[in-house]
């Protein structure tokens, strides 16, 4: 359990930034993995009262508050219709609903957790981390960097037209996942990302050219993603569910297309 000697709440995020910046300070989330840590801190922000938590959505996509609960994006219609219902895939096996309902997008960007199943599903989809000073930035160089001074205000998900599928491996409904996987196409690439290697989630990118057989994308992504051992599993056993949860991601896309193609050709016949 951590300790803080204050707290404050944030009237505007430039008070949040400028007090972030000081020594002992930390800004607070849904404090759900925070809690676990034996840390002591000078001040707690708060953002609560900046009117982060909202999901706003445009023609270029959504724009998605560092306050928004991981529970808002599992109900969220439009996401879920969006991403063929990956997003829901995604988080529905995050501990619980009482979890979901105060961990937000915000501290999980900032924790940059590796077992992390949105992180993976972000990294497949058109996703920008959207922070105060530096503005927008891909979430995939976000992830690769150190930790900054900077804050996350949100992420922003563009609306690009792709298709997707998420699938993970635990050994109970709700444990943390021995492995996460993620897959995108668009008409010219596969996007897969593969998080809990244990280590944060990473993306492998390929053409989707004449070269469509899932067994090769699988076998190309096991090959090119490194992964390591720890109490859960296995680096060998890791580099096998690659192979075999890519492979089901990609199957799951080409038959929805295909399904798609036929209700598209029956209803012309009509």
């Amino acid at each position: 359990m951590f300790t803080a000697k204050n707290y404050v709440l944030a009237s505007s995020l430039e008070e949040a930034y400028r007090l972030n910046r000081r020594k002992g300070c930390r800004i607070v989330g849904g404090m759900q993995w925070m809690k676990m840590e034996r840390s002591s801190f000078d001040t707690l922000i708060d953002l609560s009262a900046l009117h982060l938590d909202t999901i706003a959505e445009d023609e270029t996509g959504w724009q998605i508050g560092a306050m928004t609960t991981l529970r808002q994006l599992e109900q969220h219609k439009e996401l879920e219709a969006y991403t063929g219902g990956a997003m829901k895939e995604a988080l529905r096996h995050i501990v619980g609903v009482q979890f979901r309902n105060l961990a937000t997008v915000g501290g999980t960007a900032a924790g940059r957790y590796g077992f992390s199943d949105l992180l993976t599903l972000l990294l497949v989809l058109p996703t920008q981390v959207t922070l105060y000073k530096a503005g927008n930035v891909p979430i995939a160089d976000y992830l690769r960097c150190g930790l900054q001074e900077d804050m996350i205000t949100g992420i922003h998900i563009d609306r690009s037209p792709l298709s997707c599928h998420y699938e993970s491996m635990r050994l109970t409904e709700t444990d943390l996942p021995i492995l996460t996987c993620a897959v995108s196409r668009t008409d010219t690439l596969w996007r897969i990302a593969i998080g809990a290697r244990p280590q944060r989630a990473i993306e492998y990118i390929e053409p989707a050219g004449a070269d469509t057989d899932p067994d090769g994308i699988a076998r190309r992504a096991a090959d090119n993603i490194p992964v390591g051992s720890n109490m859960r599993a296995s680096a060998d056993y890791r580099r096998h569910l690659i192979r075999v949860l890519v492979r089901r991601s990609i199957e799951a896309l080409q038959d929805t297309d295909h399904l798609h193609t036929q209700g598209e050709r029956h209803a012309d016949q009509g």
